[in-house]
């Protein structure tokens, strides 16, 4: 079951080792991330960050559509980190049980522009995060679980 996904540029970090996954009480996170799958260092230095309390899967994004949508998958309690809008809208499109998605962190890059303190869309973001809003899809910006949620409708 998927109990959050998150889009945080820095993916696995403090934040959700020591407030997210207790919180939401997940046992597994999935970062799924084309490049980090490919990459055997950036998967050690992720697997260093992760809590105690959770395994650690890194997928590409074609194979965590895969994992999610079978039912092994089902009994784990999954906090699923992306690095991008794009990302998480190919996630959404995918698999219909994401309603909701968590705006956690997207630092400044060229082109970007902030709409709240830890969030910087570039229009492209803006196209997508448009398109899932109209799906329904529910966008709140939240660093961590104790924060009051904002809707990403009201900030673009």
């Amino acid at each position: 079951m998927i109990k959050l996904l998150r889009i945080d540029d820095r993916l696995v970090h403090g934040q959700v080792a020591m407030a997210w996954t207790p919180a939401l009480g997940v046992d597994c996170l999935v970062v799924a991330n084309d490049k980090v799958a490919r990459d055997d260092f950036i998967k050690m230095t992720l697997n260093l960050a992760k809590p105690a309390s959770a395994r650690l899967l890194v997928k590409s994004i074609a194979d965590t559509i895969a994992f999610l949508k079978d039912e092994r998958s089902k009994p784990l309690k999954l906090l699923v980190l992306v690095n991008s809008v794009a990302d998480a809208h190919t996630l959404a499109q995918s698999l219909p049980e994401i309603t909701s998605i968590n705006f956690g962190g997207l630092r400044m890059r060229d082109g970007a522009k902030a709409v709240s303190r830890a969030i910087y869309l570039t229009d492209a973001d803006i196209t997508l995060v448009r398109t899932l809003l109209e799906k329904g899809t529910a966008l709140e910006v939240r660093q961590v679980p104790t924060d009051k949620p904002t809707g990403l409708e009201s900030l673009i």
